[in-house]
Parts: C-alpha cells; structure tokens; sequence
C-alpha cells in the first residue's frame, strides 16, 4: 500500500493485482539447430542446382529416351541421361549409330573379300547376314579410286614417252573416279534397295551396300594388269573382271528376291548388265589411250 510519498512492499505475493516475484532458478537456454546457411555455396546442393554440371535433359523425352516417358530419367539417373541422349531419330547423328558396321577385323574382311573372288559360291550375303560392314566396303572403293586413277596415269605416260609426245598430268582422272565408285557403290544399292521394297523382297540397305562394296575389289587387280600395253588384253581382262563382279552381285541376290514375283529375272538380269557397264565404262574412260 502507499505510505505517505513512496511505496510499501506487498507483504502477500499472492495478492490481488500483484506481481509475482522473480525465483532464483536461471532461464532454459534456447539451443538453434545447426545450419550451413553461413556457406556459400551450400556443401550439398539440392533441388535443381547441381554441384557438379550436367547436361540439360529435354523436357519432353520423346525424342531422347528409349522407354519413352520422364520417368526413365528419373529412375535411370545418370544412365537414363545416356539412354535419353543416344535414342530416337537424333542417334543417327552419333558415332555410336555407326559403330556396329566397323566393328571388323582383318580375318572378317579378307573372307570376305575371298568369297568375292569366287563369285559362283552364292554364300557371301549368308555370311554376312548377321554382321554387314562398312569398312571392307568404303577401304576396297577408296583403294580401287587411286588404284585405277595411278595406273590409268602411269599408262597414259608410258605411251606418250613412247611415241615421244608431251605429257600432261591429268588431275581430272582422280576426280572421276571418285565419283564413279564412290557414286555407284552408293547410290546403284540404294536403288536397288527401293526396287526390292516394292517388291516385298527381304534384304537391308547395309547389306546391299556390303555386298556391292566387296564386288569392286576384283577390278583393283584388274587395274593392275591393265599395264600390259596390249588393247585386245585390256578388253580382256575388264570383260572377266566385269563377269566375275556381276556374277558374284547376281548370284548373291538371286537367292533372296526369287520370291518377288515372275519379274525378279528382270531385276537380276539389270544386275548383272549393270555391273558389265561399270567395267566397259572403267575400260573406255582409264584405259583407252589417245595419243
């Protein structure tokens, strides 16, 4: 109660608008749990920032996922990337796409270049039906561009000296050449291959260009003797290299579009005419010397 000018203790702490009096028992600390807020970066990152760099994914997986779906990517992680970066039409355009045609080696492709030299066996698109390549093929054109533009060349050269005329190096020989082969072994199979569809024949593009690459490789040997200064024996040998290639092309065939109908004579039949106009063309354009 109020005593004169100043103020009494209450004796009665209980009493009625009162303050009760402070104990002697010191306050519970408040304890903050531990946070790497005061880092930065952060140790563990979480969410979409990464520590490490990735890739972007797309966010439609249609186009770069094998399963198809979002979810590959989430349940594959990092391999599910992979899958999702290799798949769809966009693997055409990857390494890996082309891989399984070169995975050959040198045992594979002198087999198969043997089988071309006996054209008659027929068993080369059977052999080769589980594993066609590319690389026997692309090497045997590649060989037999230089071979026939040299020789055609050293030729053109020696019967010039020997009529003692001038010679001139022709760079249009290595061009043409390459366009030839490179050309016909590209684009005679592909088609073929539109042919052989129509006529719901079985065979593959990758095939077809397996088998029409190792048919050149008996003109490279061909382009060899081709040095022999004789007219009558050029003739000779771009006809037997000519019959030997379409044969092996034509037999090799023959098995598998028998069965497209009474026009696959036909088909066979512009094979193999197709393959003698390769070598008249090979013997009039390199090896028919004009002085």
């Amino acid at each position: 109660m109020m005593s004169g000018g100043g103020y009494s203790a209450l004796d009665d702490p209980k009493a009625s608008g009162s303050v009760p009096a402070a104990t002697g028992t010191d306050p519970p600390a408040i304890r903050f749990a531990d946070s790497n807020l005061q880092t930065f970066p952060p140790s563990e990152a979480r969410g979409k920032i990464a520590g490490a760099y990735r890739p972007p994914t797309d966010a439609d997986d249609t186009f770069s996922s094998k399963g198809g779906g979002a979810g590959s990517v989430g349940r594959g992680g990092s391999a599910g990337s992979d899958d999702a970066a290799q798949g769809g039409w966009f693997r055409m355009f990857s390494v890996a796409a082309y891989k399984p045609y070169f995975d050959v080696d040198t045992s594979d492709v002198v087999e198969r270049i043997w089988e071309s030299v006996f054209p008659f066996r027929g068993t080369f698109t059977e052999k080769t039906s589980e594993n066609p390549d590319l690389y026997g093929p692309f090497w045997t054109c590649t060989t037999l561009i230089f071979v026939a533009a040299s020789i055609a060349t050293f030729v053109t050269y020696l019967s010039h000296k020997w009529h003692k005329k001038e010679w001139n190096y022709d760079i249009n020989l290595v061009t043409w050449s390459a366009g030839l082969f490179y050309g016909y072994v590209t684009f005679v199979p592909l088609l073929l291959y539109v042919i052989l569809k129509y006529f719901s024949a079985p065979t593959g593009l990758v095939q077809l260009w397996c088998l029409y690459g190792y048919s050149l490789f008996i003109f490279i040997p061909a382009s060899l003797l081709s040095i022999v200064p004789i007219e009558i024996f050029r003739w000779v040998i771009a006809g037997v290299a000519g019959f030997m290639s379409a044969t092996f092309v034509a037999v090799n065939l023959r098995a598998h579009i028998v069965n497209s109908g009474e026009r696959w004579f036909l088909i066979v039949a512009g094979i193999f005419l197709l393959q003698l106009g390769l070598a008249v063309l090979l013997k009039l354009y390199f090896f028919t010397i004009t002085v």
